[in-house]
């Protein structure tokens, strides 16, 4: 042990001096490692017992000093990666976590562009809505409180048709509100396409932390008006607006216009700072529609459509009227419907136009086409004689007959058009030969979409190899397939003296922001016969109607040019006799028409034959166009 210390008194300063100097040595030396030339100080024996001493816990001190400074690098080191890894390598989550504290980014959507008919009505344009907001940080009440306020306006204009359904609509609802209000975010979105009265009365509430911003949703002023051509706007996988269909499809480019998004900061509580933010750029309205078809013919036609669907116990139906002239689509029309407000509530398969999007053999008011060609070739004229028609035909294994199975040697072809005879079409497709007969269908538009506005539109392929039956079956249209509008298209340049025109629903595009607008000019396609060869295919196509199977619903007021055509449904690779497509497709007047008209009813059960259902359907809804376009009487 350590010699014990003895204090000196006061009368004896020098001795007390000695001994502060003593103790100040001690401590020196516990940081002083002697030397070898180093000599024991002399001194009193205490002061010899301390050196001793001191010498005796020299070893311990030096063997734990390195030591100490490893422990002290190791944790600077430690820091100086801890830094390292926060202010580099992590930086970016950690910077995105800041900005989402104290940023928010909202999209700014333009106005999406309008579609309106040609005479002045709105069939789509946009209503204002409000999302439902809060900053849970900022609501005075319970989360619970809040959800079991806010559900029953929330609620109140949905969809549901039963008690049972309203009640867990609203445990859901208030369920959701809840879970959002106590999920500990800063800003959450409580409902979505609020209605501007059911904004007022949750602001009567006076509740703290809620909010409301604005945005447009699609309305309808006409509801289901013209539906298969107007489509819908829905989502996409992002959640963004997207168009689907008709034209909000294939125009969603024009229409939707040019998204903006703005950034700005906001205080702990999530209220929006009044400095720091980015500058707003410039939003680019999307462009307007204005379409070819007329309100009131479209509602006419689905109108009648609707009335002859149920009338003669057809499945679906068509109607499509057409200025020939123009390609102007005057109305396009198709049941069952739906409504582009409420689309998520019908059946998919209802979105598309099937006028476009659904292909059929078209029957006999193919042969009008087939005829055309005849006589745009110079192989046959209305006059020309069967000489080969006075009995089924044999080709390969396949026997062919006439649809009642009535044969007539020697038929003119302007007869064997009105009787629709299934053998006279051979004649004329084998005069034509296989080349030329699918040359001039390719130069009708069969095979190739017709370049509507439609989002759907399509075509289906011609065979790649033709045989002699398929030529024959052809000819009558059998064993090839169409679309309703193809039809239309193709017919209509019989009626414009040979000159196809490519089909198109659009007026013109009105750009918001530069105060323009853009007229959609006719568009020819080519010269598909002469006009000479339109003429006289015109004149047998007068007689077809005034002579044929329909004849006894020929007008009484106006002379029309059409053709009947009962086509037989493919079921398993066999035609089912029961089950047909009538249709029924003209123009008027002949020798300047105005409109070209196909009906199409799909599976009738009144009768199977075009004659007793299509034509009839065709007539009324000719007489009311006759009115409508201010077409007078020519006989």
């Amino acid at each position: 042990m350590p010699a014990k210390h003895e204090f000196m008194s006061p009368s004896n300063p020098g001795q007390r001096k000695s001994e502060k100097k003593s103790v100040f040595a001690d401590v020196l030396s516990s940081f002083h490692t002697p030397q070898k030339s180093d000599k024991p100080r002399l001194g009193s024996s205490r002061i010899n017992a301390e050196t001793s001493s001191s010498n005796t816990k020299e070893p311990n001190i030096r063997g734990r000093l390195p030591a100490l400074w490893i422990i002290l690098y190791l944790l600077f080191a430690g820091v100086i990666v801890r830094l390292f890894y926060w202010q580099v390598a992590h930086r970016s989550v950690l910077q995105a976590e800041a900005e989402d504290q104290y940023t928010r980014t909202v999209t700014v959507k333009p106005h999406r562009g309008s579609i309106s008919t040609a005479d002045g009505y709105t069939l789509v344009n946009n209503q204002k809505v409000f999302r439902l907001t809060a900053q849970p940080k900022k609501i005075t009440q319970a989360p619970a409180t809040i959800a079991k306020l806010l559900t029953p306006y929330l609620v109140s204009s949905s969809s549901a048709s039963t008690s049972a359904e309203l009640s867990a609509l609203s445990a859901q609802m208030e369920g959701g509100i809840l879970a959002k209000l106590s999920g500990g975010k800063s800003w959450v979105s409580l409902a979505t396409s609020v209605l501007p009265t059911t904004k007022d009365e949750i602001d009567k509430l006076k509740l703290e932390g809620l909010g409301f911003e604005q945005y447009e949703i699609r309305a309808y002023p006409e509801a289901s008006l013209a539906a298969k051509i107007v489509g819908f706007v829905g989502r996409d996988a992002d959640g963004n607006d997207q168009g689907y269909f008709g034209i909000e499809g294939a125009l969603d480019g024009e229409l939707s216009g040019q998204t903006v998004q703005k950034t700005y900061l906001r205080d702990g509580v999530g209220g929006k700072l009044l400095f720091g933010n980015t500058p707003e750029n410039p939003i680019f309205d999307g462009r307007s529609v204005v379409l070819t078809i007329r309100r009131d013919v479209q509602h006419m036609v689905e109108e009648m459509l609707e009335n002859g669907i149920e009338q003669y116990g057809a499945a679906s139906g068509e109607v499509i009227v057409m200025e020939p002239a123009t390609g102007k689509i005057l109305a396009m029309a198709s049941f069952p419907n739906y409504e582009p407000a409420r689309y998520s509530a019908y059946p998919q398969a209802l979105y598309k136009n099937p006028s476009v999007a659904d292909t059929y053999e078209p029957g006999s008011i193919f042969k009008v086409l087939t005829v055309s060609g005849g006589v745009d070739a110079g192989q046959i004229h209305k006059d020309t004689q069967c000489d080969n028609c006075a009995g089924p035909r044999k080709i390969a294994q396949y026997t062919i007959k006439t649809w009642n199975e009535e044969y007539h040697p020697n038929i003119s072809m302007e007869d064997a058009l009105a009787k629709s005879d299934n053998v006279a079409m051979i004649f004329v497709a084998e005069k034509l030969g296989i080349n030329r007969f699918v040359d001039y269908i390719k130069k009708f538009g069969i095979g190739e979409p017709t370049g509507v506005e439609l989002q759907e539109d399509m075509s289906p392929k011609l065979r790649a190899s033709w045989k002699p039956i398929d030529l024959a079956t052809s000819s009558f249209g059998q064993g090839i397939a169409t679309t309703g509008l193809q039809m239309v298209r193709a017919v209509g340049a019989i009626a414009n003296h040979g000159m196809l025109m490519k089909p198109t629903l659009i007026e013109k595009v009105l750009d918001p922001t530069t105060k323009t607008e853009v007229t959609v000019e006719p568009e020819q396609t080519r010269q598909v016969i002469s006009a000479a060869a339109a003429s006289e295919v015109t004149q047998m196509m007068v007689h077809a109607a005034q002579y044929g199977e329909a004849k006894w619903t020929f007008s009484k007021t106006h002379i029309v040019a059409g053709k009947t055509g009962t086509a037989q449904i493919p079921i398993n690779g066999e035609y089912d006799e029961k089950r047909t497509i009538a249709s029924f497709i003209g123009f008027a007047p002949p020798d300047q028409p105005k409109f070209v008209l196909l009906v199409k009813l799909q599976e009738p059960t009144t009768s199977p034959w075009a004659a007793e259902t299509a034509a009839p359907l065709w007539y009324k809804i000719a007489d009311r166009l006759y009115l409508m376009l201010n077409i007078p009487p020519d006989k």
